[in-house]
């Protein structure tokens, strides 16, 4: 059988992370809300007129939120395929892979707070 090309097997490879993104998107309530805030604080940039460096770490930190978020969910489908009883070592899988999700939510929200409260007062 012979070997793909290199530029074929990126292109699917791209078509299998935007099926992995609308898949997230379309079935994951947690990634939805995280996308509907992403909206309200890009609508809030525009508004307020934000800086190109605080449009920077804004868009840092929905990415790094929504990406932490989407392995969050990863991990826990793929724990619940391997074990779908309840287990208390999976638990802790589970629950340190929410706890990633729990840091970078506090930090992004920190970041909004830095960017946003100096232009409401």
């Amino acid at each position: 059988m012979p070997k793909e090309s290199f530029l074929l097997n990126r292109i699917k490879s791209v078509g299998y992370a935007f099926k992995g993104l609308f898949l997230l998107l379309w079935t994951e309530s947690s990634i939805q809300i995280q996308f509907f805030i992403a909206l309200v604080v890009t609508a809030a940039g525009f508004y307020f007129e934000i800086s190109a460096t605080e449009w920077a770490i804004q868009l840092l930190a929905i990415g790094l939120v929504m990406g932490v978020e989407g392995l969050n969910t990863a991990i826990e489908k793929l724990a619940d395929y391997v074990q779908p009883e309840h287990d208390k070592k999976i638990g802790f899988i589970k629950d340190i892979s929410a706890g990633a999700v729990m840091i970078v939510s506090i930090l992004a929200s920190i970041v909004g707070l830095i960017i946003y409260v100096p232009k409401l007062i």
